[in-house]
């Protein structure tokens, strides 16, 4: 109806461009709003108030100039004029019950649009390091993310996931010399294990079934390996320069064939979990796009050509340096250190490139949101290179912080102290996962309570939302156990019956549907639709525990299984977007 109604907005201004009562030029821009109050209609716009001064009129006169324009629709069953302006519209009651008819048509495509026009979007999530599992930090940035996607789908988005697999740079080497100096003590041999090693029990697990297929091949003494190797922290060194010391040591007693099968080794493994973890949480990616074959193709040194080339990158103490604090970053940036190694930052630069080159019209990347400072230096340097950096849009995910009790978990991966993301869908399972994370806005706090997510409870929003879905089904089996037959073309022919406030309350819920859809998807915000789905279970919990649905008058009962069937197609739809199931019983 909102769309219908804006609609008709569009043709009563094109109607009085067309008879000289505003002017051609005038570029209306329509908006029609549900009222909160029923006194003021049910759907409000402010369009004369937007119009008034560029058509140089009195808001209430082209108020009534724009109602006089307006067509004769059998939906409609007055328009007015209230306050300062604003149009209201008042909607024939029996126009509201076309809704059920239109979510038993379509179904699964109920609220779905074509407002995205195929625009071609990419949107790149999680992407966390293979360098340990997933864990529920990581879990909010794959929700929302995946939801994001589903979303933009459905309102016409063409959208591709991507999974950017950090495996090259400092940190993998850091985890290859932690896979390595665990594998030398399944060898035997007794090593202090640096202070800034990836110290999980994932890392002896890759270790035990590297030494279970290699044996010995990578074994060297202890004595060889810590030669030459400044203190670690406890031992008054510097941790930095100790594990760096290590990986030019592992380098130099490996050589760099033996080196890059300990790399990969761990690598593989840990991606081969990730990808089971994300595929188990319901996500599916188009593209696994690695950072090692990104920089094995040159296209780090085109960028930095490119960069070089449009006067952008200088030198100063050795470093190579882009210019980016002139194109609205807080300071320049290094993309090349002393030591002649790219920076990450040089490798992100030729990753944004490479997104634009594959012919994304829109990017969409969601970070974590420490990583905030980030975004100003990438659009710098896709300014630098010629390109729009209105593409890019960065979407921040704060990390959901997890309790037991009262007692909050801590969360270090480089220590191995986190709860996975696998051991978070164990306890709690995958829908009531996805679902706590979207519960609020994606740059909010937010604290996951595992007791409640476990609950079986009305307090539980995705017990609540399911168990809606799954009294309906309830429902229509004690239909075929009392032997009746729903007749939905009765029930349809019957819906004005639906008089009870419980019943008008639910179809004014179901016509928002398409709405929400919408503006969840283009305001990126799934919690729009997971506090949608909370108030429709409300609303049909509450007529449930009001009315009998299977009643002796079959024309009232036909029509209350209509409107209880299309409150459960519009569950599934909305929960299908977030990747949880819309069970039958509970």
């Amino acid at each position: 109806m909102k769309k219908h109604l804006e609609a008709l907005l569009q043709g009563a201004v094109d109607a009085l461009k067309e008879s000289g009562g505003i002017a051609r030029e005038i570029v209306p821009d329509i908006l029609v709003e549900r009222t909160r109050d029923a006194r003021h209609g049910d759907f409000a716009s402010n369009l004369a108030l937007t119009l008034a001064k560029p058509a140089r009129c009195n808001p209430r006169e082209l108020a009534q100039r724009i109602i006089n324009a307006l067509p004769d629709d059998a939906a409609i069953e007055r328009v007015e004029i209230a306050g300062p302006g604003f149009i209201n519209f008042f909607v024939k009651l029996q126009s509201q019950y076309q809704v059920i008819e239109t979510i038993h048509e379509q179904g699964h495509f109920f609220g779905r649009s074509e407002i995205g026009k195929g625009l071609n979007v990419q949107v790149e999530f999680v992407s966390a390091n293979p360098t340990g599992p997933l864990h529920v930090g990581h879990g909010r940035g794959a929700a929302y993310g995946g939801v994001v996607a589903n979303l933009l789908a459905a309102v016409g988005y063409d959208v591709q996931r991507e999974y950017y697999v950090n495996d090259a740079g400092r940190q993998m080497d850091i985890l290859a010399v932690s896979i390595w100096l665990r594998y030398l003590e399944e060898c035997g041999e007794l090593l202090p294990f640096p202070g800034n090693g990836y110290r999980g029990e994932y890392v002896r697990d890759i270790a035990w079934e590297l030494h279970k297929e290699a044996g010995d091949r990578y074994r060297c003494p202890a004595d060889r390996v810590m030669d030459g190797v400044p203190p670690d922290e406890p031992q008054g060194g510097d941790k930095e320069e100790h594990i760096d010391a290590l990986i030019a040591r592992a380098g130099t007693l490996l050589g760099p064939e033996r080196y890059r099968v300990i790399l990969q080794s761990g690598r593989d493994h840990i991606l081969a979990d990730i990808r089971e973890d994300l595929a188990e949480f319901g996500l599916h990616y188009d593209e696994w796009f690695s950072e090692r074959v990104l920089m094995q193709s040159g296209a780090v040194e085109s960028a930095l050509a490119k960069l070089r080339a449009g006067g952008h990158l200088y030198e100063k103490e050795g470093a190579l340096w882009f210019a980016s604090s002139a194109l609205g970053d807080e300071k320049d940036r290094v993309v090349r250190r002393e030591n002649g190694q790219t920076t990450y930052f040089a490798s992100d630069i030729a990753y944004h490139m490479n997104k634009l080159e594959r012919g994304f019209e829109r990017i969409i990347d969601i970070w974590g949101a420490d990583h905030h400072g980030y975004v100003p230096r990438i659009k710098a340097a896709m300014q630098a290179m010629g390109e729009d950096p209105s593409k890019l849009e960065v979407l921040l995910v704060q990390f959901a912080v997890l309790y037991r009790g009262k007692e909050k978990i801590s969360m270090s991966t480089r220590a191995g102290e986190f709860v996975t993301l696998r051991q978070l869908r164990n306890e709690v399972g995958k829908d009531a996962a996805r679902f706590f994370y979207c519960l609020r806005r994606a740059e909010q706090h937010m604290d996951f309570d595992l007791k409640l997510a476990c609950s079986q409870s009305n307090d539980n929003p995705v017990y609540y939302v399911q168990y809606a879905h799954a009294r309906v089904c309830s429902v229509l089996r004690q239909l075929d156990e009392k032997g009746l037959e729903r007749n939905l073309t009765q029930g349809m022919e019957q819906l004005e019956r639906l008089i009870e406030s419980h019943e008008q309350a639910l179809i004014g819920t179901l016509s928002r549907y398409p709405e929400i859809l919408e503006r969840a998807a283009l305001q990126h915000e799934p919690h729009q639709l997971t506090q949608y789905l909370r108030e429709l279970a409300n609303d049909f919990h509450t007529y449930y525990n009001a009315h009998q649905f299977l009643v002796d008058d079959n024309a009232l009962r036909n029509a209350r299984l209509n409107l209880i069937c299309a409150v459960r197609q519009v569950i599934a739809n909305g929960l299908s977007l977030l990747d949880v199931s819309a069970p039958e019983s509970m």
